[in-house]
């Protein structure tokens, strides 16, 4: 763990000491960023030092809000497109099924055309076929 600095930082002209675990570019950062909102809002108003630190407090509260907010929101959004992308996957397999029985149907299919193209070209093989299975009889028969 981070050992606690104490950092100094000027904000409204005045100097604070702030102890923090975190790095003092990222306090110093912070400092920097309330003493220019603080600024704004005394040059925007005729508030005292007090009140215009209290309505900056509001304004960074409301700031913050909005982004936790914000944030929330993304975070809902991001959930739902993993648990789309996750029914999406478990969809593709059934995709991907039905995909490749199509060509085991269109191969069906070409050989029920080439079967019927045959019996139209050559009736000769036709009864030749329907023969095939009456001997196959006629032998089982035999045999009984």
């Amino acid at each position: 763990m981070a050992e606690k600095q104490t950092i100094t930082v000027l904000v409204a002209g005045k100097n604070y000491t702030l102890a923090s675990y975190d790095p003092p570019e990222y306090v110093r950062r912070v400092a920097e960023y309330v003493d220019r909102k603080l600024s704004e809002t005394m040059a925007a108003t005729n508030l005292s030092s007090a009140q215009g630190a209290v309505l900056t407090c509001f304004q960074l509260a409301d700031e913050l809000m909005k982004a936790q907010d914000e944030n929330r929101m993304l975070q809902r959004r991001m959930e739902a497109a993993a648990e789309e992308r996750e029914a999406a996957r478990a969809e593709a397999p059934a995709r991907e099924e039905t995909q490749a029985e199509a060509p085991a149907r269109e191969e069906t299919r070409t050989e029920t055309t080439m079967r019927e193209e045959t019996r139209t070209e050559a009736p000769a093989r036709e009864e030749t076929r329907t023969e095939a299975p009456r001997r196959r009889i006629e032998k089982f028969g035999d045999k009984a």
